[in-house]
Parts: C-alpha cells; structure tokens; sequence
C-alpha cells in the first residue's frame, strides 16, 4: 500500500496513515470487509514503527470505519458509522477535516480536453444511455443494435482454428509484426474480392483494426484543419465524428431512392472544392440502399474530373437481399480515386477489429505510415486466425447461414410494418446490411419518442445523429439483424401504439414540452 508521508509536517505519522486510509475507504478502493495489512507489514513498508500504524487503526476502529478481530486483524467496515454521526466525508475531503491535511484540488481533466476529444464527447449521453439500458432489458425488445447476432457467432470453429495457428505459428505471431499485415491474408483477401468484382493486389491492402480505424487513418493522412469533406446525408455518425475531430468542414450530400444525388455532388465540388468524399454505395447505413450502378458511374466520373478521391465505405457484398450483390465502387474505378474500407466486423465477429483499406500504393504507403504511428501494426495472430478460418471455407459456409437468417428477419421486419404501422409512417426497404430508416408522421421528433417507445417495451435508435444539418428528427433507425425472428411482429405492434399515442396527443402535451427540457 502507497503512502505519501510528510515529516516535515506537524500533522502526527499515524493522524496522516488514518487520514490517507479512511480516503481509500471513502472513494471505494478500500471496500467494506476487506482486510487491512497487518501493522508489522504495513510499518516495515512506511518506514515507521509497528506502534504509529497500531494507533492509526485504533483511531480508524473508534471512528467507525473499520472493525478489528482478535486474531484475525483489522478489516472495512461493513456500514461505518461513528456515535451520533456519519464518518463519511463529503467528495474530496477526509474524515476529520485539518487544514494541514487538505489535498489540493483535483485536476480538472475535462478542462484540458482537445477540440476533437470535446467533438466526440458531445454526443447526446441521455439517448445512448437510454438505447444502452433499454438493450439490457429482457422485456425490450431493441431494434437499436445495428450489429450481428452473437448467437450465430461460429465461436467453437474459430477457437479451433485459432488453437492451431497458435501451436504451429505462435512464436512468430505473437513478436512485432509488419505494419502491412499478414501476407497470406492480405493474399486472400486479393482473392475474396474479386467475387465481388474488386481486383486488388496484395500490396494494394493494408491490414487495419476494422473499418473505424480505417477512416481515420484516412483522414488523419490527408485531412487538415479547415478543409472541406464532402460527406453523404444521411451517413454512419462515427464517420461524421472522425472529420470533424481533424477539424473538417463537413459538406453534405444527399442521397436518395438512386444514391447519392450526383448533381449536388458536382454543385459541390464547383463551389468547395472538398479533400474528399466519404460515401457507403452498399447497404448503406442508416436506410440499408444500394446505389444504383448508373449513379455510381456517374459519381466516379465527377470525382475523376475534379481529382477528388472517394472513401468507399464497404460492406460485405455477401450481405444482400437482391438478385445479386451490389458491386463495389472501386471495382469500376478506372481512374483511381477510390479508397475502398472493408471489414469482417458484419460478417464474422466485430470483436476481431479487423479490416482492410484497398488503395493505390503511394497512398498505401503513407496509410501504413500514420497506423506505425497508431498502434505498429494489428494483431498479427487474429489475422493468421482469420486466413485459416477463411482458407478451409469456413467463412463462406458461416456466411450463407448468416444471409439467410437476416434476409428472414428482414421480410419479418417489413411484413410487421406494412401491417402495423399509421398510415403516415414510411420507410425505406434494404437491399443489404442490418437497418432501415423509418420517417415518422409530421410533427413527431424520435428522440422525443424514444422515452415513451421503451416504456411500452420496443426501443430504436433516433435518426438524428445520422444528419449533420440539424435533419433527420423525425426519423428513426430499426435494426432487425439481433433481433429473435420471433420478437420482431410483437416490437413494431409495440413500436406502433406508441407511434399512434404519440401522433393523437395534442400539441404541447408530451412528457419533455410539458417539463420544457431541450432535447440537445
């Protein structure tokens, strides 16, 4: 145990030991029943003699915060508490105030946050705590989740394979590893996606920490304070946190039924003249569309004309509810602009964090630069893990279990919807992912509606934060990938009344209006 003496002080040895004691005890690092060390151990380790630690305990026993047990020694108190008072000072202060004792004030680390720690932290805490309770909550039924079903996890498979790579290749796997990643994975990567129509050799792949990592590292290596990133409208809200923590100005770019609208894209190319432009062509998330290949085209063609690159925010293309999966943006890349994101995270397990950014090699470069920076390279035994998991078609096998099961709770979804939802509520229709957007009736906020959505058992995540204008209040995000096929009729009946409750009550009489708590 770490105590700080001051002899110099005229505080007495065993006052400071007390003092610094019942701190520990206060603040929880000392809980109730845990014994104290022995007063021989504790002297010898202070420098001070057996008698000066023996005092402080009695003082601690008289005050209440501990017990001593003939025999056994000196433990925390269970409730302390001293006659006629409680020994439990308020925050910051120990149990006998004495000027001579007061610790400084604590820092303040939330005054020394960085502009981009403050963009993050930002986030509106009341909502992710109620979506995060509410998941936790057996009668809730949560179509907030937006991640795959653990309960599909092929874990017994893996941890075979994973025992394997460990008894042949651990001593290697487990040194320092090259930034780039493992080559025979980055080789069969090279490989996986040209079933997707995507040509790229192994050394235009560099390995990272799921998808997350990569746009960061993107925008890390070409985005600068001020610059504008041109970015789709509605969008992944990490991606939107990632530019502006650098400092962008974020440009957006609206998408609909087709894609994202290629003549706003040009309009803004005209008039900002972005670094990039972030996009996710397949199961786009929060709606679950695909972009048309006539709209990819056209996109692909502009940002040629403009030099400006593209960030491909993939998806697995085995992840689809069409006649075919979409084909990525890079695969029609001819003038190579396209940084394409590509994680296992959707289709394997989001735990692995484990993806891969396909590129032209000079960008690569500098890409593999900035993550030797970051955290020298990924866990190169994940990765030899994940290469046996995929070389033995264990991946494709688990992937077409998994396809079908999320095209049946998709069709569940919709079914549901088209049944039980006021005739004013739409939504959009996946062809890939796990979500859709629905867009409520006029006049209904979803972050307002949420409270009352997980009361009556069904809980959603608001589509606010997937706008970056101030849009997207009155829509919401339904994710039907970890729902149980058999809850999902029950939550969007729910959802439903709720929807109605809302709709009928007059204006001016909700729940936040009537107590006139802003909603930020």
């Amino acid at each position: 145990m770490n105590i700080t003496l001051d002899r110099d002080k005229p505080i007495p040895l065993a006052r400071q030991i007390q003092a610094h004691l019942e701190r520990l005890i206060h603040e929880g690092l000392l809980v109730a029943g845990m014994k104290l060390p022995a007063t021989r151990e504790l002297a010898q380790t202070l420098g001070v003699n057996r008698g000066t630690v023996a005092e402080a305990y009695e003082e601690l026993v008289a005050a209440g915060w501990a017990r001593a047990h003939v025999g056994q020694g000196t433990f925390v108190a269970e409730r302390p508490e001293a006659p006629g008072t409680s020994p439990w000072p308020p925050s910051g202060q120990t149990g006998h105030a004495d000027p001579a004792t007061t610790a400084p004030a604590r820092l303040d680390w939330l005054a020394l946050l960085s502009r981009s720690a403050q963009i993050i932290a930002a986030e509106d805490d009341r909502t992710r705590t109620l979506v995060s309770s509410a998941a936790s909550n057996p009668a809730v039924t949560s179509f907030a989740g937006g991640m795959p079903d653990s309960g599909l996890f092929p874990t017994d498979a893996f941890r075979r394979v994973l025992n394997q790579v460990i008894r042949e290749e651990g001593a290697s796997l487990l040194q320092y590893y090259p930034a780039g990643g493992y080559p025979p994975l980055r080789r069969y990567l090279s490989t996986y996606l040209l079933r997707f129509g995507l040509e790229a050799r192994p050394e235009e792949i560099l390995i990272v920490n799921g998808s997350q990592q990569g746009f960061d590292l993107i925008a890390r290596t070409l985005v600068d304070p001020g610059d504008t990133v041109a970015i789709e409208q509605p969008t992944y809200p990490r991606a939107l946190q990632v530019f502006r923590s650098f400092g962008a100005q974020l440009a957006p770019v609206p998408w609909d039924a087709a894609g994202p609208r290629v003549d706003g894209f040009e309009r803004l190319l005209e008039r900002h003249a972005p670094k990039l432009f972030y996009c996710q062509p397949s199961a786009h998330n929060p709606t679950g569309l695909t972009l048309l290949p006539e709209t990819g085209r056209r996109l692909l063609e502009v940002a040629g004309h403009h030099h400006v690159p593209i960030v491909e925010d993939g998806f697995d293309g085995s992840l689809y509810y069409g006649a075919r999966p979409a084909v990525p943006l890079k695969a029609a890349d001819a003038h190579g602009v396209v940084l394409y994101i590509g994680t296992f995270s959707k289709i394997l397990f989001p735990g692995l964090r484990l993806g891969w950014v396909v590129g032209p090699p000079p960008i690569l470069e500098r890409l593999q630069a900035a993550k030797q920076l970051a955290d020298l390279h990924t866990s190169a035994l994940i990765q030899a893990a994940v290469h046996r998991f995929c070389e033995r078609r264990l991946l494709d096998r688990h992937a077409a279990r998994v396809a079908r099961e999320y095209a049946r709770r998709r069709a569940l979804l919709l079914a549901a919807l088209g049944r039980r939802m006021p005739s004013e509520v739409t939504w959009t229709e996946p062809q890939g992912g796990f979500s859709l957007l629905l867009t409520l009736p006029p006049g209904l906020d979803a972050t307002e509606l949420l409270p009352a959505a997980i009361e009556h058992g069904v809980a959603f995540t608001p589509g606010a934060p997937f706008f970056m204008d101030g849009a997207g209040s009155g829509t919401l995000r339904l994710s039907f990938s970890s729902v149980a096929a058999g809850r999902i009729d029950e939550g969007v009946r729910r959802l439903g009344e709720t929807i109605k409750a809302a709709r009928s009550r007059p204006r001016g009489r909700s729940r936040l209006e009537a107590a006139a708590v802003p909603v930020v």
